[in-house]
């Protein structure tokens, strides 16, 4: 099967980028649709904890959570997020480049309705989303003092 994802390059190490991910506090500066922390799990991002976050805009916030399935420092972060009532699996992968990294992003739904969907679909749904995910990731991680 080919999964379509998002790519992006970026001037920022992997190292960067990871410490941007391995803060959960900044989840919705990168996260389209998340806008606002509850809480981070104090082992974040060991495999199993978790953030507790809000998706949507004030006064319609639906308040949920992401679960680490799989973290390898500055290499790979796979998430189980949740908004209410569906549930995706969201893989970044960082590959070091020379002069900084190479970003991947993909997502999956992971419980129904939403996984009743072909994945052909699914992925062009997510990809400009995700695109913007990578791209706000690589400003944080670049750490940019001027536009």
């Amino acid at each position: 099967m080919v999964v379509i994802e998002a790519h992006h390059d970026t001037s920022a190490s992997a190292s960067d980028v990871w410490s941007v991910l391995a803060n959960g506090w900044l989840y919705p500066s990168w996260v389209v649709g998340a806008s606002r922390m509850r809480a981070v799990s104090a082992d974040w991002p060991a495999v199993g904890s978790r953030l507790h976050h809000s998706v949507g805009a004030w006064p319609a916030l639906i308040d949920d959570s992401t679960e680490v399935l799989l973290a390898e420092e500055n290499r790979e972060l796979r998430l189980l997020a949740q908004v209410t009532p569906t549930k995706a699996v969201v893989r970044l992968r960082l590959e070091p480049r020379e002069s900084g990294c190479h970003l991947r992003m993909s997502e999956a739904a992971a419980s129904v309705p939403l996984k009743w969907v072909p994945r052909t679909a699914q992925d062009l749904a997510v990809l400009p989303r995700n695109l913007e995910c990578l791209r706000r990731l690589s400003f944080l991680a670049e750490r940019r003092t001027k536009p």
